[in-house]
């Protein structure tokens, strides 16, 4: 599907992810209708796309909300594609009701209105936290080794709210269009943790990460390994995964090549990069045994969806970068 002068629908638009893939769009000559909460979001969007280097001509918004099915149908009707990027981002509780049930809930609103509407395909954005957070033990390398095939257990009851909201609405997703989907196509993306230059006024999301490694709030770095995706490359995934006629059916991991980092080692690229200003960045980890090594696979997406990403220590530093020159480091530091 070539979505060059269509109209596509983009939810979470004015998300640190969503206001990239709708600048990159509307580079691409697409016509953009962002789904948003609420019209107060409008300005601060256009700004966004605008400090991409993009014209925000083409860029129109709708209201609608992943809790009600007001204002979906309105929002498909005539749209190419959907990409469905909207999805309660909070690490702050443990209620189901606050981020499961609006996170499977949205997509299946967002899936029945697309189908309804004669949509071709959605690209729904889950995360690495759908496939990766139930143990796993090594394998005969010694390695934790995980690829598409693998899939969170959303049953499992020490499973935090946000990943097993991600793990039960892409669960769902598939559901859905097995059951009913009624030629509706499906593709996932699944990256791990998103950083890289923001296009949004404030540090959102990751970048908060980094704010509290430099504002002295993380005193020891909590012994965890992971895979970084740089917003960038993802927002690339997102419009390559709607054109690939063979992606139809498919998940996409997506993260840097290379070696997957521990808090620790972020914290000593922020000292190698930031020098003082990153003194009061971690130098230990919270107790613990010694984590094995963990390897995240992204052939599929590389080889299926031309996904080229940057060195994760590449995204690291510029993003350090982007902040310092956007007067963010000094929020809470």
């Amino acid at each position: 599907m070539n979505t060059s002068h269509h109209t596509v629908l983009v939810t979470g638009a004015s998300g640190y992810l969503g206001t990239r893939v709708v600048a990159d769009l509307l580079r691409q000559g697409a016509t953009v209708r962002a789904a948003v909460r609420s019209l107060d979001a409008e300005p601060a969007l256009r700004e966004a796309v605008r400090r991409a280097g993009v014209d925000d001509a083409g860029l129109d918004l709708t209201v609608a909300s992943l809790t009600d099915d007001v204002g979906w149908d309105a929002a498909v009707s005539g749209v190419a594609g959907v990409y469905h990027l909207a999805s309660p981002m909070t690490h702050a509780t443990e209620d189901a009701d606050l981020v499961v049930t609006p996170a499977r809930d949205g997509a299946l609103r967002v899936l029945r209105a697309a189908r309804d509407a004669g949509v071709e395909r959605v690209v729904l954005t889950s995360s690495f936290a759908a496939v990766g957070y139930s143990p796993k033990p090594v394998n005969a390398k010694g390695v934790r080794e995980f690829d598409e095939r693998d899939w969170t257990d959303p049953a499992a009851p020490e499973l935090p709210a946000y990943p097993r909201s991600k793990a039960v609405a892409e669960r769902a997703a598939w559901e859905f269009i097995e059951r009913e989907g009624d030629g509706l196509e499906l593709v996932v993306l699944n990256p791990t943790w998103i950083a890289g230059p923001t296009l949004t006024a404030d540090p959102r999301s990751s970048l908060q990460a980094f704010l509290a490694m430099l504002g002295g709030r993380m005193p020891l770095a909590p012994r965890q390994r992971f895979g970084i995706a740089d917003v960038r490359d993802v927002s690339a995934a997102h419009l390559s995964a709607m054109t690939t006629p063979n992606a139809a059916g498919k998940r996409y991991l997506l993260l840097a090549d290379g070696p997957t980092i521990s808090w620790l080692g972020v914290a000593s690229v922020l000292r190698a990069h930031l020098g003082e200003l990153a003194a009061a960045a971690p130098t230990e980890e919270v107790p613990g045994d010694e984590l094995p090594p963990l390897v995240i696979h992204n052939e599929r997406a590389k080889a299926e969806l031309g996904f080229a990403p940057r060195p994760a220590e590449t995204t690291i530093i510029e993003t350090l970068d982007d902040m310092r020159e956007r007067g963010m480091l000094g929020h809470g530091i």
